[in-house]
């Protein structure tokens, strides 16, 4: 029997943000063994990039880049840290960081807390290329008086320590942050983060919000192709509040989980049909087991990502993710998962 679900009651009885700090301790002490889980049938290749699996953690889990190799133990084919701005940030006061059980979601408005992009880069530079794939999340510092600066010293300094960098500009817990995803400075900013990585600098991943309107996905799809950008994330957290029940529904912050799976989707068809499918999607919001990995993927995703599942199901889901997608694929006669993207639009 699974041992997480019954430590989850123990766990749950603590504040959320120190449950999360006890996590990321007890993963430290993770031995290496075997690496990110590999299968020919699950392989990936994305921008360039080999990945061993398409299923991946977020970022927000490790925000300073303590546990990637840790997590690419439990399975995951990839990992991404951050988010990291230039300088050191303390983020919104406690709380910031809510269950909503009842809805298998979470809400947060953590304000990209974190030690800053010096901190993460100490320990980035010790890590083994060979043991997988690591993106590395940057943003801007809250009270930067110039954020497109920002992401173009995150690009600069970072380089050449990602596997991908993902430029993100759709957290909503820092002001005005999203009116970057509107197309006259998102132009000004993919310029700036192109020109601050070399010919040889790794793939630059844009992470947007569900919260768009159709005008808005078609501008971010045109600037994102203008731009060169070489995958999207889709998508952020949410600020809409579909039917919760929790009590801990009012609390301001962006909402994820079980409840944005429709919305998340939704985003996925739509940019997919914005960009003609020319651009690599990489899905997550709402992904909690196999069937909705495989829902986002014949909706035309290469790659998914995960997060607040893990805190409901443990550190086993990536490796049950992974069982369940290849009994889906062999179902439906798909002899790898590439095979499956955006199936059903064929």
């Amino acid at each position: 029997m699974p041992l997480y679900p019954l430590l989850r009651p123990l766990i749950f009885a603590l504040d959320a943000e120190r449950a999360h700090g006890l996590t990321l301790a007890a993963l430290k002490l993770l031995p290496a063994i075997s690496g990110p889980m590999r299968d020919k049938r699950l392989a990936m290749r994305v921008a360039g990039l080999d990945f061993p699996n398409p299923i991946g953690l977020a970022a927000g889990f490790d925000k300073n880049a303590q546990v990637f190799r840790q997590i690419l133990e439990l399975g995951f084919g990839f990992t991404e840290v951050g988010t990291l701005t230039p300088l050191p940030q303390q983020g919104n006061p406690r709380p910031r960081l809510f269950r909503l059980t009842e809805d298998r979601a979470v809400i947060n408005r953590m304000g990209f807390n974190n030690d800053g992009l010096e901190s993460a880069r100490s320990r980035l530079l010790k890590r083994k290329r060979s043991h997988g794939i690591v993106g590395i999340n940057i943003g801007a510092n809250k009270d930067s008086a110039d954020r497109i600066a920002d992401y173009a010293l995150g690009v600069r300094t970072m380089a050449p320590l990602a596997d991908y960098l993902t430029v993100n500009i759709s957290s909503p817990n820092t002001p005005g942050l999203r009116g970057l995803q509107e197309k006259a400075a998102l132009l000004d900013l993919l310029a700036a983060v192109g020109e601050a990585r070399d010919a040889s600098g790794p793939p630059l991943f844009l992470k947007v919000a569900p919260d768009l309107e159709p005008g808005e996905i078609d501008d971010i799809a045109g600037a994102a192709i203008d731009g060169k950008i070489d995958a999207l994330i889709v998508a952020n957290t949410s600020l809409s509040r579909p039917d919760l029940r929790s009590h801990h529904r009012g609390e301001a912050g962006g909402l994820s989980g079980a409840p944005i799976k429709d919305l998340a989707l939704q985003r996925i068809r739509d940019l997919r049909r914005a960009t003609g499918g020319r651009m690599p999607l990489i899905a997550v919001g709402g992904i909690e087991n196999g069937v909705d990995a495989y829902a986002r993927i014949k909706a035309g995703a290469s790659l998914v990502q995960l997060y607040s599942a893990l805190v409901y199901q443990g550190p086993g889901l990536a490796r049950m993710i992974a069982g369940e997608l290849k009994v889906l694929l062999m179902r439906d006669g798909f002899d790898t998962v590439g095979a499956a993207v955006g199936a059903e639009s064929l």
